[in-house]
Order: C-alpha cells, then structure tokens, then sequence
C-alpha cells in the first residue's frame, strides 16, 4: 500500500505541533523534514531543534530527515540525537557517501539514499545494498510547489529495477495527477507538501484525495 509522507516544509509553521499531531490523526506514519543549507540547495530551512518539535509533538511518527547539505556526515549526529528515524543523504553531496551512511547507523538511525533528477541511476549500484530506501526527487530540490518532471517515472522504474527490494520514496509536484504514475512505476512512499498542506479542503482532504488517486 502507498503511503504519504507529508512535508513540513509547506506547513503552517505558527501551528507546528498541531498540524504534525493532524498527520498523524489521518493515518499517515511519517513525516518529513527538509533540512536545507543555502549552499547545496539555494534555500535555507530547518535545523535538528525541528526534528525535536516534530517527534515532541508526535512521538509515534516515523521523522525523515533529508539533508540537502554540503559534507552531511557533520550533521549525522545532530539530527540522530534529535530523533530523527531516518537520515536521507544527497548522492551529490559529499565523496563520503559510504563513512556517512555507516555513521549514521552507528548513530542509531536508518540512512537512505537521495537522486536529485539529473543524477543517474547508476550512482546507486554500488551502495544500493546498504540502505533501506532510496528517494528520487521529481523536481530540482530547494523549493516546494514546483511541477513535477514528467520523466521520473521512467527513472522511478529504473531503480525498481535495481533495487527490488528497498523502499522507493518520491518527492516533488506530488498531486492527483502525478501520484498515480509513481505508484505504477514502483514508488511505495510519496512526499507531500503544497498538494495537502494547501488543499482546498485542508491537510486531511488533501491526504484522501491522494491515496484514493492512487487506488487506496
């Protein structure tokens, strides 16, 4: 079965622990928070004290971590000691890859693998075995509410293909429309941000809508 992930990043951040608590009341299991730097992505958001509020707010949701950081092995520790069940690391972002995913094993936390959407598959092949998850993003990470690559499903079967066993998460332009397509292709997890934090008939309308799109 499909589940969504919400994002806070499109979330009423005045009213953090209520609408985390609401994800949680609409059956969804996690949560994640975009952790941006101003340097690998242009934009600048949310630190581990984040992390803390969400699983604080909410001690029963899983909260993803994805670092979209320069040298993310300097911020394994900070995020794990936060609570944060699951480390997402940019193949892009460090030449570290393997010390960073072991670290945060060791750390206590679940690490994952992230594909920005020009980055090839093929990035994937030599550490694939050593994660639980890959994420594919389907738009150039840094922002929320932009259109969806109309590509990715395409690349999404491509890491089915590798990995059949892992978890395959997809972020960016998730909607009614684009749901639908990643599940066929092999997604299991979809974030969300703008398509429920935004929706007309708010985070809960937002949550049904996209799992009935995709047949749940």
């Amino acid at each position: 079965m499909i589940q969504i992930v919400p994002s806070i990043l499109a979330a009423d951040l005045t009213r953090l622990g209520e609408q985390v608590r609401e994800v949680q009341a609409t059956g969804c299991e996690r949560v994640q928070v975009d952790v941006m730097d101003g340097h690998f992505v242009p934009n600048l958001t949310f630190g581990p004290d984040v992390v803390r509020a969400v699983k604080r707010a909410a001690p029963e949701l899983t909260v993803e971590a994805h670092l979209m950081v320069e040298r993310p092995e300097q911020y394994v520790s900070s995020f794990a000691s936060a609570g944060a069940d699951f480390i997402l690391v940019q193949v892009e972002s460090t030449t570290s890859l393997y010390r960073t995913l072991t670290a945060i094993r060791e750390a206590g936390s679940q690490p994952g693998l992230v594909l920005n959407p020009g980055t090839p598959v093929g990035m994937l092949r030599e550490l694939v075995d050593l994660v639980p998850m890959v994420l594919v993003m389907t738009v150039e990470p840094g922002f929320g509410g932009q259109r969806f690559i109309a590509s990715s499903p395409a690349k999404i079967g491509r890491v089915r293909d590798l990995a059949p066993t892992v978890e395959i998460e997809v972020d960016g332009g998730i909607d009614a429309a684009s749901a639908p397509l990643c599940a066929a292709a092999g997604a299991t997890l979809l974030v969300a941000g703008t398509s429920v934090f935004g929706h007309p008939d708010g985070l809960t309308g937002g949550i049904r809508e996209l799992r009935r799109a995709c047949g749940g």
